[in-house]
């Protein structure tokens, strides 16, 4: 089965059956979907999520949706990080566009997870293993990745559990954009906090060294 095949055969018809079908499983279904997203790029985030929202009810399906998400993004993170010096890797890292994107991940680690984690779209494999080859602290990712993707889990869960109703009141996809928007600022503050703590610790360890 080639990409092309695996795209079209998750629509949200398919992806609701799925679902129902192993409805006795409890949140199962749901969570294993949103968990191999982060190792099968093609599986569809916002048809996942959004049925996931309509089906086990708006706060079920976001609870389940980021579950699944943020554990598969953790568990590539962590396989990444943890072989970090094997010799594929390593050629992937030492490839001149990779390197100068890792030099700045490390300088903005924090920013670089969360902000990507925003999108429903994107190569969630790679932006995971980038941040585990460039030895990102995994409190650092948890956080980040934890944050961002509630946002972008709950963005998609609010519309996708009732869809119609933003097709009639388009304008009230403002609040979902208010809600990122709020988020973002949080985040940068988070951010801040953490800088500034690592900041003295390396000031610590230098005093203690000299």
């Amino acid at each position: 089965m080639n990409i092309s095949e695996i795209t079209d055969y998750f629509t949200e018809e398919n992806i609701a059956h799925f679902i129902e079908q192993y409805r006795s499983f409890g949140p199962l279904p749901g969570i294993l979907l949103t968990f191999l997203k982060s190792f099968i790029p093609p599986l569809p985030t916002i048809g996942i999520v959004g049925v996931n929202a309509a089906i086990y009810g708006l706060w079920p399906g976001f609870f389940y949706s980021w579950i699944g998400i943020v554990s598969g993004c953790m568990v590539t993170f962590l396989i990444a990080r943890a072989i970090v010096g094997h010799r594929l890797l390593e050629r992937w890292a030492q490839k001149p566009k990779v390197a100068k994107r890792l030099v700045w991940i490390r300088r903005n680690a924090f920013s670089y997870v969360f902000l990507l984690s925003l999108f429903p779209v994107g190569p969630f494999v790679i932006i995971n293993i980038a941040a585990g080859v460039a030895k990102m602290r995994v409190r650092s990712f948890f956080i980040a990745v934890t944050m961002g993707k509630a946002v972008m889990v709950f963005s998609v869960s609010y519309i996708g559990h009732d869809l119609s109703r933003f097709v009639e009141r388009p304008l009230e996809i403002l609040y979902v954009l208010l809600f990122v928007a709020i988020s973002l600022i949080i985040s940068k503050r988070i951010e801040a906090y953490f800088a500034r703590k690592d900041d003295v610790t390396l000031q610590e360890k230098q005093a203690e060294n000299q």
